[in-house]
């Protein structure tokens, strides 16, 4: 079975164990979560720009790559409780098969709030609200060394890449490149980024992932969720999910780039002056 096949067979038990909106699971914390986190990321980037370069605007991949290493550092304030909070609700329903069997499929993860086993629907609060209960701010923040792993590489490789993608259209007159340049240099850096970074990101799913099927492996870290994964599933396994991956940052960052280089924040900005 190719990896197209594999993507689609998901697709189609997803849909099909916990229907059209069990596709979306985790929507909900992406869309508060993913604003700041690219806030952060992008001022970071700038703010250590400007600290590491004379006037932000140089051509120094050393200092740009960097920079990009500071905005993965201070991302992951909110990178990591995001990801924590969605893998467990994109991952409700795949328990839930597993447990019951084929036969019967519910459509959510039984989670309790208290010592009275009331069982509800799984929700980002009510997992936030488990995690902060049983182990504290520590875990939300489960797998912290594993997203600091992947995102630090991911912003090393996009910013350079970018900044150099979108050097390249910059108009002489305007002083910036286009926004049609900026949101196709977003989605070439992004998807090159993604890929890259791909097996990381595969070690810090495995990590964060709470709840485990029947015969499933359980991880004490970094290392050992490596080491297990290469002996029983092979190389190709650190590679799952790139695909996906590249669709869906390409356009997120393409589009998160071309807002921000053409001035839209600032723009917002001025209306509270």
């Amino acid at each position: 079975m190719t990896h197209q096949d594999l993507r689609i067979d998901c697709l189609m038990k997803t849909a099909r164990a916990d229907g059209f909106f069990g596709m979306y699971r985790g929507a909900a914390v992406n869309l508060t979560l993913v604003t700041p986190e690219k806030a952060i990321k992008l001022a970071a980037n700038d703010f250590f720009r400007q600290l590491l370069m004379e006037d932000g605007m140089q051509r120094n991949l050393k200092m740009e790559m960097l920079a990009g290493c500071g905005a993965g550092m201070c991302q992951v304030v909110v990178t990591c409780p995001m990801e924590m909070l969605k893998i467990q609700l994109q991952d409700a329903g795949r328990l839930a098969a597993h447990h019951q069997g084929p036969a019967s499929v519910p459509s959510s993860r039984s989670y309790t709030t208290g010592p009275a086993s009331t069982h509800k629907r799984p929700s980002a609060a009510l997992i936030a609200w488990e995690l902060l209960r049983t182990q504290g701010l520590a875990g939300l923040y489960r797998g912290l060394g594993a997203t600091l792993l992947r995102d630090i590489p991911f912003s090393v490789i996009y910013f350079p890449l970018f900044a150099n993608l979108n050097n390249l259209g910059i108009d002489e007159l305007a002083g910036k490149a286009s926004f049609a340049h900026s949101f196709t240099s977003g989605c070439v850096a992004g998807s090159v980024a993604a890929v890259a970074v791909t097996p990381l990101d595969v070690l810090k799913t495995r990590i964060q992932t709470l709840k485990k099927g029947l015969g499933e492996d359980t991880y004490s870290g970094i290392t050992d969720c490596a080491r297990k994964l290469w002996s029983r599933e092979g190389p190709s396994a650190f590679l799952k999910g790139a695909g996906c991956r590249a669709l869906v940052i390409a356009p997120l960052f393409g589009i998160a780039q071309g807002v921000y280089f053409i001035g839209i924040g600032e723009r917002v900005l001025k209306l509270f002056e």
